[in-house]
């Protein structure tokens, strides 16, 4: 770290600890189109990295700025960047930076609309990952805080972004495979045990965990590792569902041509095959009912076929993670992805930008491809401040947000079933008890077997799609929101 970032890290750490007050002014709004975008990176974990490499990639940007409540995670990162990058611990100083044009949020899920809204505020666009929110009712103050300030909003549904996707969905949307039966998508992702700690594990000093913990709990640390991990328990993640879930799930709400939330939503699920310190289930369907059609999700972290030497590798290398692909179960070729199902075929996504149409011979109709365009769209669009031009608009973010939220709801509300009550109950719905079909048998090749391990059959849940609530629950309605910490409150945007 050079002198100048050194200084900047310790203020801003000293600034962090004694708390800080957002400024009311609106800074560094770009006001010539031909300026580079200012833009700093928020979260430098995981998607923060891929943040800063299609930035350094994208044209009429400059990365100014990083920031992590991590020291060490912060000072790794400024060594590899440029040393007029500079550095900062604590977001809030950064977003009263009149140095920052923008910036992208990469942070845990529990922190995405506070951060986002908190930038708009402060006069920055934002592209903020998904999902843009860890409950309903937030996603909507960061919709309603994008228009209020008038704030350029990307979400990272960046699927969205590849011409290929684009042009299949108009295709199918014109019917040239007939109706649509199913939306499905897929999530067949080897997850591993996270581990079973016994008691109260040390936070890392390197992390400021107020800070860090933000709008959820400050509560123990009880797993083993502080980051990634949070994906797995609810007080700051969602599962696979608001993790890999709603890229699939956005794309099947896409092609269905559907703008809102669904009627009714189900989910069955729970997590099996091992005993950790996650709460979200790794084996889980998820069913959103939608008057053109239903959308069906699918997640299965236990592998397909049968690990017999340890397990699969957990490591970082391509090597590895084309190891636990190879493990996982297909449908239709696809194991992460979206099959979406016509009257006359159907068509497949197994990759993110590409897409194949198929007659119910299995014979190849049609193949579309693209190339991912998201950051840069974003970059365009602030630049040109023409919102109907971007590819991730924050309200279609928020929308596919909450049907991960909805699915976790149905799931969090539900009781223990044995597998034929589970059946019963679905077998008034094809779509969904055909997957819980297939999920059962899954679960046998695992040697988890449903008479002696009991699932959790989720709540029906029928929403209120114009208020984006429940209708009679009571108990579902109290989870559309959180309860904040003082420092660290969402608010109602009017």
């Amino acid at each position: 770290m050079n002198l100048t970032n050194r200084r900047t890290f310790l203020k801003t750490s000293a600034l962090a600890s004694a708390g800080l007050v957002l400024s009311a002014k609106s800074w560094g709004q770009v006001t010539n189109a031909n300026s580079d975008v200012r833009i700093a990176v928020i979260g430098l974990n995981g998607r923060g990295k891929n943040h800063i490499s299609s930035i350094q990639k994208a044209k009429g940007v400059r990365l100014v700025a990083v920031c992590d409540a991590d020291s060490a995670v912060l000072a790794h990162t400024l060594a590899s960047l440029d040393s007029s990058v500079k550095g900062y611990s604590d977001l809030r100083e950064l977003f009263n930076s009149p140095d920052v044009d923008a910036v992208t949020i990469a942070m845990p899920n529990h922190w995405h609309s506070l951060a986002a809204i908190w930038a708009c505020e402060a006069g920055k666009d934002v592209y903020v990952e998904k999902p843009v929110s860890h409950n309903i009712w937030e996603g909507r103050q960061l919709v309603s805080a994008a228009a209020k300030y008038n704030r350029i909003v990307q979400a990272g549904t960046q699927i969205r972004s590849g011409e290929g996707l684009r042009e299949a969905v108009a295709w199918i949307q014109a019917g040239n495979l007939g109706k649509i039966t199913v939306a499905r998508g897929f999530c067949y992702k080897y997850r591993g045990s996270i581990g079973k700690t016994t008691g109260a594990q040390p936070v890392p000093k390197s992390v400021n965990y107020d800070l860090w913990s933000g709008p959820a709990a400050l509560e123990e640390l009880h797993r083993k590792r502080l980051h990634y991990d949070w994906h797995w328990h609810y007080e700051t993640g969602n599962g696979d569902v608001g993790n890999q879930g709603i890229h699939q799930m956005d794309v099947a709400r896409w092609f269905l041509g559907e703008t809102g939330l669904p009627r009714h939503t189900l989910s069955v699920g729970g997590r099996l095959g091992y005993v950790d310190d996650g709460n979200t289930p790794n084996t889980q369907v998820v069913m959103h009912d939608y008057a053109t059609a239903p959308l069906v999700f699918e997640v299965r972290g236990l592998p397909g076929k049968k690990v017999t030497t340890g397990g699969a590798d957990d490591s970082g290398s391509v090597e590895a993670a084309e190891a636990r692909a190879s493990l996982m179960d297909k449908y239709k070729g696809v194991s992460i992805g979206n099959v979406i199902d016509c009257e006359g075929g159907y068509l497949v996504t197994s990759e993110y930008f590409t897409a194949t149409a198929f007659d119910h011979s299995g014979k190849m109709v049609k193949h579309f491809k693209g190339v991912d365009r998201h950051m840069q769209n974003f970059i365009d669009v602030v630049k040109s401040r023409k919102s109907a031009d971007q590819y991730g608009p924050v309200t279609e973010g928020h929308t596919s947000s909450a049907l991960c939220h909805l699915g976790n709801i149905s799931h969090r509300l539900g009781q223990e079933a044995a597998g034929k009550e589970i059946r019963e109950t679905l077998s008034s719905t094809p779509s969904l008890a055909e997957a819980f079909g297939r999920m059962a048998d899954h679960l046998k090749l695992n040697g988890v077997r449903l008479k002696e391990t009991q699932l959790s059959l989720g709540a029906m849940l029928a929403v209120d799609t114009a208020k984006e609530s429940f209708i009679n629950n009571p108990a579902a309605d109290a989870m559309l929101k959180r309860a904040y910490r003082g420092a660290y409150v969402v608010p109602q945007i009017a």
